[in-house]
């Protein structure tokens, strides 16, 4: 069962825009982060796939802060009271390319809002679409999924699991850290504590420990898939959160090669084989 909640009825068609200058030092940031010593970085280089979420960052003042280390709720995004909030997903679809230097904006509408009764109580779903452009025109699309909910209960039955795909034909495997995280939550501007705080992490939202972002996840996918399709480009890229991944072991990226249709299907598991994330890709010839 769903509905629109009616008090939030009106925040539907919300907007914001955000100005930025797509400089330099964030790609190299980021490169550094993942060990990408040899990308170039000048003026006039293209970003990656993805790494637009290095920039329009919102900087909300540190008085504005709410006890997760989100923004308040009540400005741009409705003031729903479920107190936990999650990157579910995206779907994006790239026109052209965005370059190091280029003057661009984005700007982010309310879509929907829909509450949901789940297995583990109350869900809110917030769908925020944003559209950047830049000097050619409209550089991408993306529809942006954030869901709310309760805070864990200590009796909380875990969270059923799918298990990942038996075999890929690209994989990598990745051991996160604390100090990794944090470098990626300071590159994205991003305070929510249950990337760099464990003890709120684990006594107030109930993880296991920290949290390795969903859009850091979705960025691994995506450039694993590109490293070993180097002449393909990146047309279309959606993905779904399924279970979270945490700083405690080692997981796995991995994809497969695209169908005749070029569609490739990319996807996270931890180190028992649970599916972390799914993703799935539409690939063009450069």
């Amino acid at each position: 069962m769903q509905n629109k909640a009616p008090n939030f009825h009106n925040w539907i068609g919300n907007t914001e825009t955000i100005h930025a200058c797509l400089t330099g030092f964030p790609m190299a940031a980021l490169a550094a982060t993942l060990n990408k010593p040899e990308l170039v970085i000048e003026q006039g280089k293209v970003i990656p796939p993805l790494w637009h979420w290095l920039y329009f960052l919102e900087t909300c003042p540190q008085a504005g802060l709410a006890q997760d280390g989100h923004a308040e709720k009540g400005e741009f995004l409705p003031p729903i009271s479920l107190p936990r909030r999650m990157w579910a997903g995206s779907r994006i679809e790239f026109f052209h390319s965005l370059h190091i230097g280029d003057m661009a904006e984005r700007t982010s509408t309310i879509k929907d809002v829909i509450f949901k009764n789940g297995r583990s109580g109350a869900l809110a779903f917030v769908t925020v679409e944003h559209q950047i452009s830049g000097p050619l025109g409209i550089a991408l699309k993306e529809q942006h999924d954030i869901v709310y909910r309760d805070l864990a209960k200590a009796d909380a039955t875990p969270a059923a699991t799918r298990a990942a795909p038996a075999t890929a034909a690209f994989s990598k495997i990745v051991q996160p850290d604390p100090v990794w995280l944090f470098r990626y939550s300071a590159l994205t501007f991003n305070g929510h504590r249950i990337h760099y705080d464990r003890d709120f992490a684990r006594s107030s939202e109930g993880y296991s420990g920290l949290v390795v972002h969903g859009p850091l996840l979705a960025t691994l996918m995506v450039e694993l898939l590109m490293s070993s399709h180097p002449g393909s480009k990146l047309h279309k890229f959606e993905f779904k959160a399924m279970y979270p991944v945490f700083d405690l072991e080692p997981f796995t990226v991995c994809c497969d090669n695209p169908d005749a249709a070029g569609v490739a299907q990319l996807w996270v598991q931890n180190q028992a084989g649970a599916l972390c994330m799914h993703g799935s890709a539409v690939l063009t010839e450069v």
